[in-house]
Order: C-alpha cells, then structure tokens, then sequence
C-alpha cells in the first residue's frame, strides 16, 4: 500500500470546527499510500479541530480555496464535524471547489456531516451515498438515495457516517484514488443539472 498513491496529490477541504480524527486519519491513509497532501481552508493560517464539542489542535493551512483549483489535485477528501461543512457550504468558492471534481471525473471521499457539501455542490442526484444520520433528508431532497452503512461506494465517490467507520472509509478512499478518473463522477453533475 506504500505505493499505491505514489505521484497523486489529495486535497482536503476543512475548516475550523472540523472533527480532528476526521482529518488525521485520511490524511495519514493518504500519506502512507505515497501521496502528497494539502490542507485547502476558507482563508490562509490555521484551522481549530474538535473532538466533538471540545477543542482539540490546530492545522496549519497550506492554501486557500479562492486559489485552487481541481486540476491541481487528483482527490478530494471532505471531514465532517458539524461546524466544518455547515461553514463550508457557505462559501462559493468552496461550493465550486467540490463540484469541480465532480466535473472532471475524480474521486472524492466524505464522512459524517460532509456530505452538505456535495448537496450544496448538486452533486449527490441518483447517487448512493451515506453521512451522519442528521444528514439524511438533506440528501434524499437532493434526490441521492441514502444508505446506512459504514461504507458506500459509488463510481467515485466514498462517503462514510461517522469515526467508527474510518478504517473502512480509508480503505476505500486509497482504493478509489488510486483508480483515478471515474465517468460516473460525471453524470452526477449532469443528473442534477437535468433533475432542476
């Protein structure tokens, strides 16, 4: 596995209030596999990680999503933590950050709360997909069909609901990373689009 993502750069998206082992754990997965990666937040400097409700470290931020762009990057990880996403979806640059991947076809992985993201990005139409229980009715608004598994992958996109699930969410995240492009991530933007 030291190999597998060797070359291939990840970008995690995440800001203050995100869940710290949804964080660490992924970006370790990714690092032990060979890939670079980059903590991309609304603004340059840190973001403040919980343990739930509790504050625990701070991570340096390497670049601000007003200056990235998908093409720079081979994955999107997205953690959750409920103040992360909820902030994140806020933020149009943000929002366009996400579904670009979704546009160029490459994989993205989210857990928890995370998936507000990809319902404010119209990407989750006649996907399958999980998240926090919480999450769910935002998600079949969205016309996604919600599942309650520790893992669900599909054509691309990785989703998880909560830390328990982070051995199998990293497991899959490497996998479908080290697959690369992914059609299916395509249509989901035109499935959207045409669900409007």
């Amino acid at each position: 596995m030291a190999d597998k993502l060797r070359g291939r750069k990840i970008a995690f998206l995440a800001t203050d209030m995100v869940e710290q082992v949804e964080l660490t754990r992924p970006l370790e997965a990714v690092r032990s596999a060979g890939a670079e990666a980059e903590l991309i937040s609304l603004e340059p400097g840190q973001i403040q990680a919980f343990n739930h409700y509790d504050k625990a470290d701070r991570f340096p931020v390497d670049r601000a999503v007003e200056d990235v762009d998908a093409d720079d990057y081979d994955g999107l990880v997205l953690p959750g933590g409920v103040g992360n996403p909820d902030t994140m979806r806020q933020s149009g640059h943000a929002v366009s950050f996400v579904r670009a991947f979704f546009e160029r076809g490459k994989p993205v992985a989210a857990i928890c709360h995370a998936p507000w993201l990809l319902v404010e990005a119209d990407v989750v139409h006649g996907r399958r997909l999980t998240s926090y229980p919480s999450v769910r009715t935002d998600v079949r608004n969205a016309g996604g069909d919600w599942v309650d598994e520790e893992v669900v992958v599909d054509e691309g996109l990785v989703t998880s609901r909560q830390p328990d699930d982070l051995d199998a969410f990293c497991s899959k995240l490497v996998e479908e990373f080290a697959e690369g492009y992914h059609e299916g991530q395509r249509r989901s933007v035109h499935a959207g689009a045409a669900a409007r």
